[in-house]
């Protein structure tokens, strides 16, 4: 059983652009920074990206801690902000490709009802 509503695995299949990922360092401060990203629907997980990920706060972050939140959105007209937020567990798995996946513990969302 996935962890998104049917509402958000449409968004999550149809949404485009960039996700922000949030992470926190050894100190405690928070990084926050933008992403590539995919849904892989067999793990359930959404699936980050980038270049020379394995060099990145956000790897190294995700590789010490286990942990992230990550935020896909968008708005659209005339004025629809509709986005999905996700908390949980997240791996960083050394590639090729390097990814960083992120398993839901929470899932928000806002903006993603057509009727709204």
């Amino acid at each position: 059983m996935s962890s998104f509503d049917p509402d958000e695995r449409r968004y999550l299949a149809e949404a485009r652009g960039l996700a922000r990922i949030a992470t926190v360092g050894a100190d405690g401060s928070p990084h926050v920074v933008p992403s590539g990203w995919s849904y892989d629907e067999d793990l359930d997980a959404l699936v980050l990206g980038g270049r020379q990920l394995e060099r990145t706060k956000k790897f190294r972050d995700v590789r010490a801690t286990g942990r992230a939140a990550v935020v896909i959105d968008d708005v659209v007209p005339p004025w629809q902000p509709r986005g999905v937020e996700v908390r949980g567990r997240a791996e960083a798995i050394v590639g090729p490709p390097a990814v960083i996946r992120v398993h839901p513990d929470r899932v928000v969302s806002w903006g993603l009802d057509a009727t709204a």
